[in-house]
């Protein structure tokens, strides 16, 4: 029996992931599941909803400055600091609402990749990150998710709700 806390175990987890643990086949899977996200997110990028948020994270950036900065998908005129450029293109995955699912109901692309490009946007400014590095992240994200849904008393109960 060990005296660390369930947190601290998770995190020695996630934190000793590398790219060794990409089989072939979790690295095809995740290729796939990230086109996927790009078709549908920049799909969204025409959205209402999307249009809103990118006009509210513009009024945002003056406020909050940064010295980096992301892509905002379907927008290539428009480059906002990471956090707002990751929800930017979160919201326009999810606003058509046919990103990947998985059971219970979580949308787990949707909320990682946007992330992890706006991420890998800012980070290359100061160091090269390889496509490997991003599909490491990107699966080290769906874990995380994945984990926090079975430790998730809420995530229990959605079949017995819907």
């Amino acid at each position: 029996f060990s005296s660390q806390t369930i947190t601290g175990n998770f995190a020695n987890v996630i934190h000793g992931l590398s790219a060794n643990h990409l089989t072939d086949r979790v690295i095809q899977r995740s290729k796939r599941m990230i086109l996927d996200t790009l078709g549908v997110g920049l799909l969204g990028t025409n959205t209402e909803i999307c249009h809103k948020v990118i006009q509210y994270s513009k009024a945002r950036c003056l406020i909050y400055s940064s010295d980096t900065s992301s892509t905002t998908w379907g927008h290539l005129d428009i480059r906002l600091p990471p956090l707002y450029a990751a929800f930017v293109n979160g919201v326009a995955v999810h606003s058509m609402d046919f990103d990947d699912t998985w059971h219970p109901a979580t949308h787990p692309s949707g909320a990682v990749l946007p992330a992890v490009i706006a991420l890998s946007e800012a980070f290359a400014q100061k160091r090269k990150i390889s496509g490997l590095d991003l599909l490491l992240a990107f699966n080290v994200g769906i874990e995380v998710q994945g984990r926090l849904l079975r430790f998730s008393s809420e995530a229990r109960n959605i079949p017995k709700r819907y």
